[in-house]
C-alpha cells in the first residue's frame, strides 16, 4: 500500500517539477528531491495531501479528510475499533494513539496512513 500511494505522490512531483511542487506546498525541496530519487523520506498525511492537491481538484485539507473518513468507514465495516486495530496493526501504534491520529490530533505518517489502511482492507477481504 505504501509503495502505491509512494509511486503516486513521484509521478506527482516528477509531473510538475520538485521546485513548482515545493513551492505549492509546505514540503522542503530537499524532501520532494528525496522522494523522487526512490529514498523513500517521512512525509505526514497532510504534506503527502498538499503534494496530491497540486494536481487535484480536491484541496489537501479536503484529501486529509477523506483519507481519514476512510479510515474510519473501513474500521466501521470491518467491525474494528481502535485496540483491535492496535493489535492486528502489529502493535506499531497504541489504540490511543490510533484514536488521536484518526481524529486530527496528531500528526499521521503517510506509512501509518499506508499500515492502517492495509490492515482494514485485510479485514475487509
Amino acid at each position: 500500500m505504501y509503495d502505491a500511494l509512494e509511486s503516486e505522490l513521484v509521478a506527482v512531483v516528477e509531473q510538475g517539477g520538485v521546485e513548482s511542487v515545493a513551492a505549492e506546498t509546505d514540503v522542503d525541496p530537499a524532501t520532494l528531491e528525496a522522494l523522487v530519487a526512490g529514498d523513500a523520506p517521512e512525509l505526514t498525511l497532510e504534506e503527502a495531501a498538499s503534494v496530491l492537491a497540486t494536481t487535484e481538484p480536491d484541496t489537501a485539507a479536503d484529501i486529509v479528510a477523506l483519507s481519514r473518513d476512510a479510515l474510519m468507514i473501513g474500521m466501521s465495516r470491518a467491525v474494528l475499533d481502535v485496540d483491535a486495530l492496535a493489535a492486528a496493526a502489529d502493535g506499531d501504534l497504541e489504540p490511543r494513539e490510533i484514536q488521536s491520529k484518526l481524529e486530527g490530533r496528531f500528526p499521521m505518517t503517510l506509512r501509518e496512513f499506508a499500515v492502517l489502511h492495509a490492515t482494514i482492507q485485510s479485514r475487509l477481504e
